[in-house]
């Protein structure tokens, strides 16, 4: 099997899938190669990170990476989401094929972008 089941899972039924309207924070990460774009959107309060949606246009992994990044950082101080590594995000997963890690790095950079975002406009 290629893909493991927490990856499946996550392409299925992928968390947190929206936008957030009034959005503190919003970053978008695109790959131009293998066309995945990545949009996450932050909802900060008092520096925790209340809630957080993401839109994706990719492949499975995408997806799965995606989910499972915005599910490790909700709830979380911003402090703790910028430590978010895309090696935490695979084994979160369960691994992705290596030809499908790039998915996992995407992720990273998104959540980082909004949290550029967030601190740019404070």
């Amino acid at each position: 099997m290629l893909y493991s089941e927490k990856v499946m899972d996550h392409f299925e039924h992928p968390r947190n899938v929206g936008e957030i309207e009034d959005a503190d924070g919003i970053g978008e990460v695109g790959n131009a190669t293998c066309g995945d774009i990545m949009k996450i959107y932050l909802k900060i309060d008092q520096d925790i990170i209340k809630d957080v949606k993401f839109k994706t246009f990719g492949c499975g992994s995408a997806i799965a990476s995606s989910s499972m990044a915005t599910e490790m950082i909700k709830g979380k101080p911003v402090s703790e989401a910028l430590e978010l590594s895309n090696k935490a995000v695979v084994e979160a997963l369960d691994g992705l094929p290596p030809h499908k890690l790039h998915c996992s790095v995407l992720a990273e950079e998104a959540v980082k972008a909004a949290l550029d975002d967030y601190y740019s406009k404070k």
